[in-house]
């Protein structure tokens, strides 16, 4: 006899076995339980011969009490649908995760209660796309909100940073067993999540690797704990189009910034907007959209007009290009005709007055 949870465990273990023919199953038999230990005839019957033939030969083969002592030692927690602890707003999709696999401090998240928030786009952000992901992920992260995503390279990593520096809570949902760094480069990140104010989740075993399709299943778990999701930039066959899909299916609103027309990664936050995406420009728009009173723990986004009128004529004209996209010393020198140092030096005086900052490219932007 076997405890549900480790039925659970079995099931999401065995490839054919999703959600749906789990529901199917369920539906006829009486429990996790009698559903796992039935005859191949009785689920032969429900979920047809071929995949009823895979999982009973799986079955013979799979160990659930020594799968989940490998979990422990790894300090995995593992939940199923029946777990108090499953995410409350994952039960309503239409395909819930057979089990989570989870790294991290869960008991500070709660998942009934807590405002969760998805903020997704591309690998290959514009400065322009770098500049909203982190402002947006911090001013929403100091107003309480928990922000999701996916940990990957780009915009989904800048949005993990902006809430672990502001000292917020963050979920990262993996297309991968949470017992692997992926990608490679964000082990740091991987580790202040977990060790800090935040999980790690999955839905796939510990020890899968990245396979083609996993990322796509992923994505309707980021929308799914999510109240709604932010797109902040993408090409027009971006993951983070099909993440605003699934919201969309499951009833939960989307968010997009506009973007230059001119730029390749503005086309995804561009058509959401066509279609009826909330267009924002500022957190108070996704806040007021939830009721939420802004009690603006953050700074507020730049006032661009109150901010240029405090300006020398040499800082305004760099505030202004710097308004449009960031910048190097070279470009803005080329652009205003000006030499290095004196650029330069104009720059120096507005990073101590906190109105510029450098980022990861060498560029200059508002800060």
């Amino acid at each position: 006899m076997k405890s549900n949870l480790l039925c659970y465990l079995g099931f999401s273990h065995c490839l054919g076995i999703g959600p749906t023919r789990l529901q199917n199953l369920l539906s006829h038999l009486p429990g996790a339980e009698e559903a796992y230990e039935a005859p191949h005839k009785q689920i032969a019957s429900i979920i047809g011969p071929i995949t009823a033939a895979k999982f009973v030969e799986f079955r013979s083969k799979f160990n659930p009490e020594e799968k989940m002592k490998e979990c422990e030692k790894k300090g995995i927690r593992v939940v199923c649908w029946e777990d108090e602890d499953y995410p409350v707003p994952l039960k309503t999709i239409s395909d819930p995760p057979i089990c989570l696999y989870i790294k991290g401090k869960l008991e500070l998240i709660d998942f009934e209660s807590d405002f969760l928030f998805a903020v997704v786009g591309t690998r290959k952000p514009t400065s322009y796309g770098q500049q909203l992901a982190t402002r947006f992920s911090n001013q929403l992260s100091e107003a309480g909100v928990i922000i999701v995503s996916g940990m990957a390279i780009g915009i989904d990593t800048l949005t993990h940073r902006g809430a672990i520096d502001q000292g917020g809570k963050t979920i990262a949902v993996l297309g991968c067993g949470v017992d692997i760094v992926y990608p490679p480069t964000n082990g740091r990140l991987y580790e202040e999540i977990i060790s800090g104010k935040g999980i790690v989740i999955s839905e796939f075993p510990p020890g899968m690797t990245v396979q083609p399709g996993l990322f796509i299943a992923r994505n309707r778990i980021i929308s799914g704990l999510s109240r709604g999701v932010l797109v902040v930039e993408g090409a027009k066959h971006s993951g983070a189009l099909i993440t605003a899909r699934y919201a969309a299916e499951q009833g939960k609103d989307v968010f997009a910034p506009p973007g230059p027309i001119t730029s390749e990664m503005s086309e995804a936050p561009n058509l959401l907007l066509k279609e009826g995406a909330k267009l924002v420009t500022r957190v108070e728009d996704i806040l007021e959209e939830y009721n939420m009173t802004p009690l603006l723990r953050y700074k507020t986004a730049p006032d661009f007009a109150g901010q240029a009128q405090k300006l020398t004529s040499e800082e305004k004209k760099i505030y202004e290009l710097l308004g449009r996209e960031a910048l190097t010393i070279d470009e803005i020198g080329l652009t205003l005709k000006q030499s290095i140092q004196e650029v330069s030096n104009t720059l120096s005086v507005m990073e101590i007055k906190g109105i510029v900052e450098k980022n990861s490219e060498g560029k200059y932007m508002i800060v």
